[in-house]
C-alpha cells in the first residue's frame, strides 16, 4: 500500500498521450478548484516529439487536418500552471528504491509519485517481411507523416487487421487515394465487438464503397512483388499485391519499464493495478492501456480517462475507486454506422437474443436482454446506429425493458416506436463516456445558466470527444429547459410565434413577398428591429429581390439600406466583387484612381479584396458608378450573404498545383454571389492538399486532389474558430456545384437567425452525418428542390450598386441632409502612415477649437 503523502510531492508523468494529459488536467482543475491540500510539483516526460493529441481523429489527419488542430493542449495551459513538460524525454530505467527515473539521455529525475501513461504499441505479426521498406504502423503522427510520404506514386495500400483501428486505417489509405484492402485473419471483421452476422452486413457495405476485404488469411511471408512493391503470401496458397502495409491489428501494453523494474506484468503483458491504479511498488501507479485491471487491457479512450480521474482523486486524498468501464462504442467506420454495447454476443447465462435484417435497408439490429426479459445486456447495430443512445442507456441504467424488448429494433409501420425519454434517465446516468459527464452534471450546468447547446459542451466537454452523445446531450438539454420552466420557446420575437425556420416554410408555400401580408397571416403587431431584418433576409432568400424596393427598404438594417457597411465615423467602406481574387492591372489602376480621387483608405483583406474606407454618403454613388463602368459590381460586403471565394494560383502556375483553383473559385463566386442567407458565409478554392487558400477554415472549402474535389463545410476563422469538416471527396465539376447547391439552400432553410454554418452543423440534430445524408445522399428527397431553388436564385441575380444608381428615386436617400447636397462636416480624418483615419475624440476636440 502506498504511504501517507507529504505536504510537498513532485509528481512525475511518464507519457504524454491522451490519458496522460487528462491525468494533468483533472490534477490541475481539481487545484485550481481548491481541492488540494498538498503542494504540487508536475513534471511530464514525453517519448513523443509533441505534445498530447486526439488519437481517436487520428484518421483525419489524412484528409487536410493538421498535428495543430489534433492536439489536446490549449495554448499555455502546460506554462501557465508550471509543469514542466519535456518533449522526446524516453525512460529507460525506473529506481524504485531511490525514487528516480533514468532517460535515455543519462538525466535524472527524482519523484515522490511516479504515474505510468505509456499507453500502448501497434502489435506487428512477425512473419518474414514484416519489416520491409514499404510497411508501416498506424499510431503516431509521425508514423502517418511515413505512410503518406511512401504513399507518392503508389497505387495500392493493405492494412492488416479488421478491427476498429484497422478499419479506421483502411480510411486513411483511402484518403489518400490508394486502391484499398483489408486483410484479416477472423473470418470475419470486427469479430470482438460483432456477431457474424452484423460482421457480414459491414463487410458488404464496406465492400460497395470500394475497399476489398479478404477474411480468414493467415499470412505467411512477404516478398517482393511483379506488379507492386510486395507480395503478401497467405497460409492458402493465394497471394496478395500491394505498394504499401500498414499494420493494425490491435494494440500490446508499453509495459517494458515495468518489467525492467520487477513491477507485477500479467501474464499476457500490461501492468497489474489495484482499484486506485496502484501498481505492486510504493508511490507508482499506471493508467490507460498500459494498465491490468482485474486482468483486463481497456483499449478505448473513455475507461483511461476514468483511470486517470481515479487517480487525480487518490493523491488529493478523495476516496475513488476504479471498478470497470463500459467497453460500448458507436463510430462511423468508411461511412457506414456501427455500434457494439455490453454483452453484444449474449455469453451471459440464460441471455435471450432480438435480431433484425433489412437487406433493402441493410442495417442489422440486434439486442440481448436477461432470461425474464426485463433488462438490456448488449446490442449491435450496423448500417443505422440512432437508437445507440437509448440502448446504451437502458443497459448503463438497469432500466427495466418494455414488455415487447423487439420492438426497440423493430421499424415503426403506424404506431409509435417504443423509446426511452430521458426524462426516465437517473441523475447518474452517464451521457458522455469520453469525459464521464453524468446527466446530474449536464443539469447542473443548465441550471447554471447554459441553456444553449455549444455552450453545454464547453463547459462540460459533453459531446467533444467522439461525438456520439451530442444527439443525446440535446434531447436532455431541452428536456431539463422544460422541467425548469424555462419553456423552450424558439419564437423569433414577439410578433411572430414561429421560428427562422417556420417562416421560412411560409413564406415559401405561401408565396409571400411582403412584410404586411406576413404578419397579417402569421403574426400580430408592426414588427420589430429582430423580426424585420430577418424576414428581410427571409424574402432574400426565397426570391431574390431588390432589397431598396420599396416594399422591401424598410426592412433592412442600416449596412444593406446603403449598401455599405457603416464604419465607426458615419462613412462607409466600399468593397468591390474582385471573383477568386484574380484582377487585372487595369482594374486595379481604376482602384488606386478612386481611393486617391476619394482620399479613401485602402486596404488589402484577407480574402483577396480590396477595401475602400471613408466614403461618405453622398459620394457612394459617384464611386459605385466609376466602379461599375470599369468592370466591377457589388461585392455584397454589407449584407448576410456570399462575401468572397479565396483561391490560390492553383495548377496554372503553382508546380504543386493539381487542378485548376481560381477557374473553379471564380465559377463558385459568380454562381452565389448575392445570395443571402441566415449569416454571411466564406469559400475557398485550393488547387492542391497544401491549402495555401485555407479552405478548411471557410462555411465551403474545396481542394484539388488527383481524385478530383474534396468538399469541406462548416469552418470558421472568426471569434470562435472551427476546422471545417469533410463533407465528400473526389467530385467532379458537376457534382461539386450540386452539393454546394443543396448544402447552402439547406443551411437556407434550417438555420436560426443570424446562425453562422458552423455553430448550425454543432447544433443540427445528427450533425454532419445527417448533412452528409441529405446533401449527398438526398436521404429526405429534397435535392432536386433545393437545386431548383438555388437555381432560381442565381437567375434572379442583379448588382445593387448598378440597380440604384439607375434610379433617381433610390438615390435620393444618399445625402447627409434631405434639402442638400453638402457633406457631414462632422466627419473628421487625421493621416497616418500617408493615408487617412478616422478621428479620435481628442483630435476632434482639437479640430474644433482650432
Amino acid at each position: 500500500m502506498n504511504q501517507t503523502l507529504p505536504s510537498q510531492q513532485h509528481i512525475v508523468v511518464v507519457g504524454n498521450g491522451m490519458v496522460g494529459h487528462k491525468f494533468v488536467e483533472s490534477l490541475v482543475e481539481a487545484i485550481a478548484a481548491g481541492d488540494a491540500d498538498q503542494d504540487f510539483k508536475i513534471t511530464v516526460l514525453g517519448e513523443e516529439p509533441r505534445g498530447a493529441y486526439d488519437r481517436v481523429q487520428l484518421s483525419k489527419y489524412f484528409s487536410g487536418t493538421t498535428a495543430e488542430e489534433l492536439s489536446l493542449i490549449r495554448p499555455g495551459f502546460y506554462e501557465d500552471n508550471a509543469i514542466d513538460l519535456r518533449l522526446n524525454a524516453c525512460v529507460a530505467h525506473i529506481d524504485s528504491a531511490q525514487s528516480r527515473v533514468t532517460l535515455k539521455s543519462g538525466e535524472i529525475v527524482p519523484y515522490d509519485q511516479l504515474v505510468l501513461a505509456t499507453g500502448s504499441y501497434p502489435f506487428v505479426p512477425p512473419f518474414p517481411g514484416h519489416d520491409r521498406a514499404g510497411c508501416f504502423v498506424y499510431r503516431t503522427i509521425e508514423d502517418l507523416d511515413a505512410t503518406i510520404a511512401a504513399s507518392k506514386g503508389k497505387k495500392v495500400g493493405v492494412v492488416v487487421g479488421g478491427g476498429l483501428l484497422g478499419l479506421e486505417a483502411a480510411k486513411a489509405l483511402k484518403d489518400l487515394g490508394l486502391e484499398t484492402h483489408v486483410v484479416e485473419f477472423a473470418p470475419q471483421l470486427m469479430a470482438v465487438q460483432l456477431d457474424r452476422q452484423g460482421g457480414t452486413l459491414l463487410q458488404q457495405k464496406i465492400e460497395e464503397l470500394g475497399v476489398d476485404v479478404h477474411c480468414s488469411k493467415n499470412t505467411k511471408e512477404v516478398v517482393d512483388g511483379e506488379d507492386c512493391a510486395q507480395r503478401m503470401i497467405f497460409a492458402d496458397g493465394s497471394h496478395l499485391e500491394t505498394d504499401i502495409i500498414l499494420f493494425s491489428a490491435g494494440i500490446r501494453p508499453r509495459d517494458e519499464l515495468a518489467k525492467q523494474s520487477r513491477i507485477e506484468v500479467g501474464p499476457r503483458g500490461g501492468i497489474v493495478v489495484d482499484n486506485q491504479c496502484r501498481t505492486s511498488l510504493p508511490n507508482v501507479y499506471a493508467i490507460g492501456e498500459c494498465a491490468l485491471w482485474n486482468n483486463q487491457i481497456f483499449g478505448l479512450v473513455a475507461p483511461g480517462y476514468q483511470m486517470a480521474e481515479v487517480l487525480a482523486n487518490h493523491l488529493l486524498g478523495r476516496a475513488s475507486s476504479f471498478t470497470g468501464a463500459d467497453m460500448s462504442t458507436k463510430l462511423k467506420l468508411l461511412g457506414v454506422d456501427v455500434a457494439s454495447i455490453g454483452d453484444a454476443h449474449g455469453k451471459s447465462a440464460g441471455a435471450k437474443s432480438y435480431t433484425w435484417l433489412d437487406e433493402d435497408a441493410q442495417t442489422y439490429k440486434k439486442i440481448v436482454v436477461s432470461q425474464d426479459k426485463r433488462h438490456l445486456l448488449g446490442a449491435i447495430l450496423v448500417g443505422d446506429a440512432d437508437s445507440y443512445g437509448a440502448l446504451l442507456q437502458y443497459m448503463l441504467n438497469a432500466i427495466e425493458l418494455p414488455k415487447n424488448p423487439e420492438q426497440l429494433i423493430l421499424p415503426s409501420f403506424g404506431d409509435a416506436p417504443v423509446g426511452l425519454g430521458v426524462d426516465a434517465l437517473p441523475a447518474t446516468a452517464q451521457i458522455c463516456s469520453c469525459h464521464n459527464v453524468s446527466k446530474a452534471d449536464i443539469c447542473s450546468a443548465i441550471e447554471g445558466g447554459e441553456t444553449q447547446l455549444s455552450g453545454l459542451k464547453s463547459c462540460t466537454k459533453a459531446g467533444t470527444g467522439c461525438g456520439g452523445c451530442t444527439a443525446l446531450l440535446g434531447q436532455v438539454l431541452n428536456n431539463e429547459l422544460e422541467k425548469l420552466g424555462m419553456e423552450v420557446n424558439r419564437d423569433l420575437c414577439e410578433h411572430f410565434p414561429h421560428t427562422r425556420q417556420e417562416l421560412y416554410h411560409l413564406v415559401r408555400v405561401g408565396n409571400i413577398r411582403r412584410f404586411e401580408d406576413l404578419i397579417a397571416k402569421h403574426g400580430r403587431g408592426r414588427g420589430c428591429d429582430i423580426c424585420k431584418p430577418t424576414v428581410g433576409s427571409i424574402f432574400a432568400s426565397c426570391w431574390n429581390e431588390y432589397v431598396l424596393e420599396k416594399e422591401h427598404a424598410g426592412l433592412q438594417d442600416t449596412n444593406d439600406y446603403f449598401l455599405g457597411n457603416l464604419q465607426k465615423n458615419g462613412t462607409y467602406s466600399v468593397v468591390p466583387r474582385i471573383a477568386g481574387g484574380e484582377i487585372t492591372p487595369e482594374k486595379l489602376i481604376v482602384l488606386g484612381e478612386i481611393g486617391r480621387d476619394f482620399n479613401l483608405y485602402t486596404k488589402i483583406t484577407g480574402g483577396q479584396r480590396v477595401d475602400l474606407f471613408g466614403a461618405k454618403l453622398n459620394d457612394l454613388p459617384q464611386i459605385w458608378k466609376l466602379l461599375i463602368d470599369a468592370g466591377f459590381e457589388t461585392g455584397h460586403a454589407y449584407g448576410k450573404s456570399m462575401r468572397t471565394v479565396k483561391s490560390c494560383v492553383g495548377s496554372t502556375w503553382c508546380r504543386y498545383g493539381v487542378l485548376d483553383s481560381v477557374g473553379m473559385a471564380i465559377r463558385i463566386e459568380n454562381r452565389y454571389k448575392g445570395i443571402r442567407s441566415p449569416h454571411k458565409f466564406k469559400l475557398a478554392v485550393s488547387g492542391c492538399t497544401r491549402e495555401c487558400a485555407e479552405a478548411q477554415s471557410k462555411d465551403v472549402g474545396v481542394i484539388a486532389t488527383e481524385n478530383g474535389w474534396n468538399l469541406y463545410v462548416s469552418g470558421n476563422g472568426g471569434m470562435k474558430p472551427r476546422h471545417a469538416d469533410l463533407l465528400a471527396t473526389g467530385l467532379d465539376d458537376e457534382t461539386l456545384f450540386k452539393y454546394i447547391d443543396r448544402y447552402l439552400m439547406f443551411y437556407i432553410k434550417t438555420a436560426d437567425r443570424l446562425q453562422r454554418t458552423s455553430t448550425w452543423l454543432d447544433n443540427l440534430e445528427g450533425g454532419l452525418d445527417y448533412v452528409k445524408d441529405v446533401v449527398c445522399n438526398d436521404s429526405l428527397g429534397i435535392a432536386e428542390e433545393l437545386e431548383a431553388q438555388m437555381q432560381y436564385l442565381v437567375d434572379q441575380y442583379q448588382c445593387e450598386w448598378k440597380t440604384t444608381i439607375e434610379d433617381t428615386e433610390k438615390l435620393k436617400r444618399f445625402r447627409h441632409f434631405v434639402n442638400s447636397e453638402q457633406h457631414d462636416e462632422e466627419v473628421l480624418f487625421v493621416e497616418e502612415r500617408g493615408q487617412i483615419r478616422p478621428a479620435n475624440n481628442q483630435e476632434r476636440i482639437l479640430a474644433r477649437s482650432a
